[in-house]
């Protein structure tokens, strides 16, 4: 299956096809709150649920044939306000995950809490994928439908997310000169769309990039195969001794480090608690503060 998966991939940078024969990347849950919104708002809702879960399982986001397993991802909508009928404000909770070869388990790649997306939405409206115009409620889509795609493929291929990371900034970019264009414009907050895909893409963070792809193909990938269980332990610490190596360069402020250790942190727990050498989780306490609690009771 790894070796199908890598072959997948590497194939699918190289070869094209029509828009008739490529499947859809994503298998996505979609969870909508309109619990604070008036009756008459939630009424005009009641197929949205819908409309945005057939968006994002029929869309074909990528240009190349996904013949791999799709992506599970969930989408949980809070709508917070209505207003003239048309225009909602919301928050959204946005989940993806991978599966690690060899188990029934799963690795999660990240959850974000975007808490301001405001859009217009009729009753019954058509959704319709374009790339070439920006609008308020599907262009968000993308951005997120690309930022999981965009992990995924980095944890098969090295630094394979790129093309789709450069996507949801061309994305951001449009957003940050539109309607609504406030939540799409670089800020120093705990969480920042532009912020993110900057960090996805800057040179700083490649090997950081690098070492996610050994964390997940030749790491968790490889954890439950007794014969590269040494492999894949190195692997994953790796990753921790560089980004210890890297702390001077990089912010570990940043929206990306933020977004990385919010997922990985019980993961690592999970993972090196029979890892040999116990202190690198003073090592995580350095370098993920937010998180010292968790690496106080590893430490136990």
């Amino acid at each position: 299956m790894r070796l199908m998966k890598k072959i997948f991939v590497v194939l699918s940078f190289i070869l094209t096809f029509s828009i008739h024969t490529k499947a859809q990347e994503l298998d996505a849950t979609v969870i909508v709150n309109v619990e604070q919104l008036q009756t008459a708002a939630r009424e005009r809702l009641d197929n949205f649920k819908n409309q945005i879960s057939d968006y994002l399982n029929n869309t074909k986001f990528t240009r190349q044939a996904w013949e791999g397993e799709k992506i599970k991802c969930t989408f949980n909508i809070f709508f917070v306000a209505a207003g003239d009928g048309v225009t909602y404000s919301t928050q959204l909770v946005v989940s993806s995950q991978r599966a690690i070869e060899g188990s029934q388990l799963n690795s999660l790649m990240f959850t974000i809490m975007d808490n301001v997306w405001q859009f217009k939405y009729e009753k019954g409206q058509a959704m319709y994928f374009n790339h070439a115009d920006f609008d308020p409620l599907t262009s968000l889509l993308d951005f997120y439908a690309y930022i999981i795609i965009g992990f995924d493929m980095d944890s098969y291929y090295l630094l394979g997310g790129t093309d789709y990371f450069q996507r949801a900034l061309d994305i951001a970019a449009k957003g940050g000169g539109g309607q609504f264009s406030n939540e799409w414009q670089l800020k120093s907050t705990a969480y920042n769309r532009r912020a993110l895909v900057d960090n996805l893409l800057n040179a700083k963070y490649q090997l950081f990039r690098q070492d996610f792809f050994d964390y997940h193909y030749n790491g968790l990938d490889l954890f439950y195969s007794k014969e590269d269980r040494n492999t894949a332990y190195k692997n994953i610490a790796k990753l921790i001794y560089n980004l210890d190596k890297m702390k001077d360069q990089i912010d570990r402020r940043s929206v990306l480090m933020k977004v990385f250790f919010d997922a990985k942190a019980g993961e690592f727990v999970e993972y090196l608690k029979s890892y040999p050498d116990k202190s690198i989780f003073q090592i995580l306490k350095k370098i993920d503060v937010s998180h010292t609690s968790k690496y106080d009771e590893a430490l136990k």
